[in-house]
């Protein structure tokens, strides 16, 4: 089988590359899925960088979600019963940019089969991140602001759609002057842009002297520190991602005086705390919503495997609409 592998970590234009590899067997417990379509995150590009939290042995193949068949169970009843079916595959270990995967039986999610290949591909770290971020981790009562950076990101424009859904306010701070109109479109309550001045004096004008309680930052850095600091007393700032890679510099005169609080978030974590029928609940509520449009995902362009450098660059892109998907047309081994 053809799969993206890199062998050193670097920029994903340069270190990727297609080899062709043995096609894997599942073990107890595990399946192998013949890969429909799979995208190209963040995430994954941090890994290929080597600058994610978990990094794996070199070489390596990408790719942490997906859609595909299950074509071959390993020993273990769960196997069973997905086998031959369509699911999300989520795979925590990352190996999904081939055209096939191996992967824990119970990381394979049959997914109703009105929701199309492209929005399966992508169902579960967006969805999921943000559903945990906004009603689990902060629970953001209706009518509350949420302040958040990176808005104009997949992720972003989402939280935005289920402001709108769910009755909270959300405040969205962005790079590009020119992005500021497509959110108010969307939804957005207000847009910023931190060109345009501190993000501080910019959220006070619009919540006032109190500043927004909630807060989601996946950039870090000084960008991660400005939205600490716009936040009102005794607020919480939710740190999803570090795309700087930079430390956020806290005041903790803020932390003390100001009773805010500042904490880390990694969806993997957060899911292996779930139970069976919460995490199954989780599952059906991403699947309403994206039928609703709520969490549904933009996709960009559509890239075959052997085109794996330009899918990278176009998934890095500043100003990108869109997911990047990579995809597969083989046939069953």
């Amino acid at each position: 089988m053809k799969a993206a592998v890199f062998e050193r970590f670097g920029e994903p234009a340069e270190v990727l590359g297609v080899r062709d590899v043995p096609i894997p067997e599942p073990g107890a417990g595990e399946v192998r899925v013949r890969m429909i379509a799979t995208p190209v995150n963040p995430s994954d590009l941090l890994v290929v960088r080597g600058r994610y939290g978990v990094l794996p042995k070199l070489p390596a193949t990408p790719g942490f979600e997906g859609v595909g068949i299950v074509e071959k169970a390993g020993p273990g009843l769960l196997g069973r019963w997905v086998e031959g079916k369509r699911v999300a595959v989520i795979n925590s270990a990352g190996g999904n940019w081939a055209e096939y995967a191996v992967i824990p039986a119970r990381q394979a999610r049959p997914v109703p089969a009105d929701i199309p290949d492209d929005q399966v591909a992508t169902f579960f770290v967006n969805p999921a991140t943000v559903l945990a971020l906004v009603r689990h981790v902060l629970a953001v009562p209706k009518g509350e602001w949420l302040l958040l950076s990176a808005a104009g990101s997949t992720l972003g424009r989402m939280i935005i759609r289920l402001g709108r859904h769910d009755g909270f306010k959300t405040l969205a701070v962005v790079r590009r002057p020119e992005a500021k109109e497509e959110l108010r479109q969307l939804g957005a309550d207000a847009v910023i842009c931190s060109s345009d001045g501190p993000v501080e004096d910019q959220v006070r004008q619009v919540t006032g002297a109190g500043g927004p309680r909630f807060a989601l930052d996946p950039i870090g850095g000084e960008a991660g520190a400005a939205i600490f600091r716009a936040m009102g007393d005794g607020g919480k700032l939710v740190l999803y991602g570090s795309l700087t890679g930079e430390p956020v510099p806290i005041d903790p005169r803020q932390v003390i005086s100001a009773r805010k609080s500042i904490e880390g978030f990694w969806l993997g974590h957060w899911m292996r705390d779930r139970s069976i029928p919460g995490a199954l609940l989780l599952f059906r509520e991403i699947a309403s919503l994206i039928r609703s449009g709520v969490l549904r995902t933009e996709i960009g362009g559509r890239y075959p495997l052997d085109d794996i450098r330009a899918a990278a660059t176009e998934a890095d892109a500043m100003g990108r609409r869109g997911k990047v998907l990579l995809t597969f047309r083989g046939e069953p081994a």
